[in-house]
């Protein structure tokens, strides 16, 4: 039989984590935008790298953010409905 559910604090958890994560990236993106400022660096492979930089790599990094704060507050609110429903709450 298969079981369906989830252990509600394990889920609060996994949410807080998702979340925690946005920080990791944003410090990603901050050292590098500042390092990338601040080098020494001319030619055509810097103006590909920072075109994409700019564009394609600080957007990916965005949504993903983005998808983990929501993912995150998916997981803790569905953490306190359990344990709403569960009488711990």
């Amino acid at each position: 039989m298969t079981m369906y559910g989830a252990n509600p604090e394990q889920l609060a958890s996994l949410g807080r984590t998702l979340k925690q994560q946005i920080a990791t990236i944003e410090g990603v993106v901050s050292a590098v935008s500042s390092m990338l400022s601040g080098t020494t660096w001319v030619g055509p492979a810097r103006d590909r790298f920072e075109q994409d930089w700019n564009t394609s790599f600080r957007t990916a990094l965005g949504k993903l953010n983005q998808a983990f704060d929501a993912a995150g507050g998916d997981c803790i609110a569905r953490s306190n409905d359990l344990m709403r429903v569960m009488g711990a709450r």
